[in-house]
């Protein structure tokens, strides 16, 4: 390894090694305002040197927005190649987000956007383009179903994707206001909620 290389490769740990504990301190202190003098010292940096890694903290927050992205949507993608049915698809997309949620505690305040109170309003508007593109994502899967499955929601397809979408978010919260588990009782609720979900689509003679 030549020598850019292992300063390409320190620097890059480096950046991963804020952004880990940016996350462990979101964990630690729920309702906490972040601040980069903190941080610095949880890094055991000074603050000009964390500020040569990433230009601001809204950066850093940047940089856990994207991890959540690549992490959610690659998954999902896997999701809609291994799986050709409308209502697994849907349940494990569901689960994906759910599960993704209990093991990322600290990311989980991004995800609900109370770690951004007072941060630039781009990072918000970020978090929401993620629940923005599973909603169409939902959406696309269960358009989708009449023509695979033949069969269709009993609500309209922009109806249900946004019941769905907001059970998720809703236990997002939860987890975040009483630390229990997005995943508790999901199986149950999931069997309820698909009960009625898609009905085969009636052919007229």
């Amino acid at each position: 390894m030549t020598q850019d290389s292992n300063q390409k490769h320190t620097k890059t740990s480096r950046r991963e090694q804020i952004l880990q504990a940016l996350v462990q301190m979101l964990e630690n202190n729920p309702g906490a305002r972040i601040t980069t003098s903190n941080l610095a010292k949880e890094v055991g940096l000074s603050e000009a040197a964390l500020y040569r890694h990433f230009a601001s903290k809204a950066k850093m927050f940047e940089g856990l927005i994207e991890f959540i992205e690549d992490a959610l949507f690659s998954r999902v993608s896997r999701i809609l190649q291994d799986e050709p049915q409308a209502i697994y698809r849907c349940e494990h997309l569901l689960t994906l987000v759910l599960a993704f949620a209990d093991r990322n505690p600290g990311l989980c305040r991004i995800l609900t956007g109370e770690a951004l109170v007072g941060e630039n309003e781009r990072l918000r508007s970020r978090v929401s383009q993620i629940y923005e593109r599973l909603e169409t994502q939902l959406k696309q899967i269960l358009r989708e179903a009449e023509i695979r499955d033949q069969m269709k929601t009993c609500m309209p397809v922009p109806v249900t994707s946004q019941l769905l979408l907001s059970i998720v978010e809703g236990r997002i919260m939860q987890y975040t206001r009483t630390k229990r588990s997005p995943v508790e009782n999901w199986p149950e609720q999931w069997a309820f909620l698909s009960r009625d979900l898609l009905v085969p689509v009636v052919i007229g003679m």
